[in-house]
């Protein structure tokens, strides 16, 4: 009865459901721009998975090649966060606010998860250490994930009460606000948590790895921007709670670009890179030999180290020999005796 008297709006078919109008509703054009872009955002990140699946074989830098797991469970949630989309433009009912509640947190924890334990290892290979073992970093990535599942379990389990599947649409808009903000709490954790640990990538002495480094801070910051931006229209008075899920929808796809744009297209112009020799410590380091000085004239004293015992000699060029002896020729002088036999 409610759907034959309610007329469908411009662009959508007479007999389609209600909750999916903003879906094609030419007056709202919100529904329809957000819903063509996080489609395209959802056809890139399975490309990139796609293309991260065939040029696994080209990756030369051993380092590199553990981060690939990585960077693919990475994908799965940017590809989450564009699917969730959806969920935000059809209306809010007893299917669409679980689903909303449930999936946001953990898709957006999974992300920054995942740039966390990227980070982490930069950390150690800007520093000349060994870096993570693949089962380490999948490991780790994984149970910084799984918090945010529980926190989110918990939440839905208590507030349905286990039947009540609708009682995030009865909910009066201020209290739903309050409650979706406070369950994030981990994922800004984890946010900020990933931002100071980028931020370390910049002081190691291995330039080459800073680079990726970057691409982890400039694409925490923007989400960080984003976040401030959306939670603060979430709770300002003025556009009214019927813009909720405008805001949030907008927030999921400008964010799930941020991930495509600041962080995976920069890694995939990185990915084939060749291995670099200067972003890694030499194995022989510690045996490096001191600088010696060459002097010329005599055949058995090609390498001395007077200058800079006695400080008699002149000063002159410092010949740097990396692989000669420790060990250095001397003569010494002869005595009245042994030039008397």
């Amino acid at each position: 009865m409610t759907r034959m008297a309610t007329a469908a709006p411009s662009g959508c078919r007479s007999n389609l459901d209600p909750r999916y109008y903003r879906l094609c509703d030419q007056k709202a054009v919100w529904g329809i721009i957000l819903e063509a872009l996080a489609a395209l955002g959802a056809v890139s990140s399975v490309t990139f998975m796609v293309a991260l699946l065939v040029l696994i074989c080209k990756v030369q830098d051993s380092n590199r090649r553990k981060v690939l797991p990585i960077q693919f469970l990475f994908l799965l949630g940017v590809l989450g966060v564009f699917g969730l989309t959806f969920a935000f433009i059809i209306q809010l009912d007893g299917s669409t606010g679980p689903t909303r509640f449930f999936l946001f947190g953990i898709l957006f924890a999974l992300c920054f998860s995942c740039l966390l334990v990227h980070a982490f290892n930069l950390t150690r290979l800007v520093h000349g250490r060994r870096g993570l073992s693949l089962l380490v970093m999948l490991g780790l990535a994984v149970a910084f994930s799984l918090v945010q599942d529980v926190i989110a379990v918990e939440y839905i389990v208590l507030t349905m009460n286990r039947t009540n599947v609708n009682i995030f649409s009865e909910l009066p808009p201020p209290r739903r606000n309050e409650d979706f903000v406070m369950l994030l709490i981990y994922v800004l954790f984890l946010m900020v948590l990933t931002f100071l640990t980028a931020s370390f990538v910049f002081r190691g002495p291995f330039t080459g790895w800073k680079r990726h480094g970057a691409h982890i801070y400039f694409t925490t910051l923007l989400s960080l921007a984003v976040w401030v931006v959306w939670i603060a229209l979430l709770f300002v008075p003025t556009p009214g709670p019927q813009w909720d899920d405008t805001i949030l929808s907008t927030a999921l796809v400008a964010n799930g670009w941020v991930f495509l744009l600041a962080y995976v297209v920069p890694e995939f112009q990185l990915l084939t890179k060749q291995r670099n020799t200067m972003d890694y410590p030499l194995e022989d380091a510690f045996c490096k030999p001191q600088l010696m000085k060459q002097s010329y004239g005599v055949e058995n004293r090609a390498y001395t180290q007077e200058g800079i015992t006695q400080g008699t000699e002149e000063t002159g060029d410092t010949v740097y020999a990396p692989y000669t002896t420790h060990f250095q020729l001397q003569v010494n002088e002869l005595s009245p005796f042994s030039s008397a036999a």
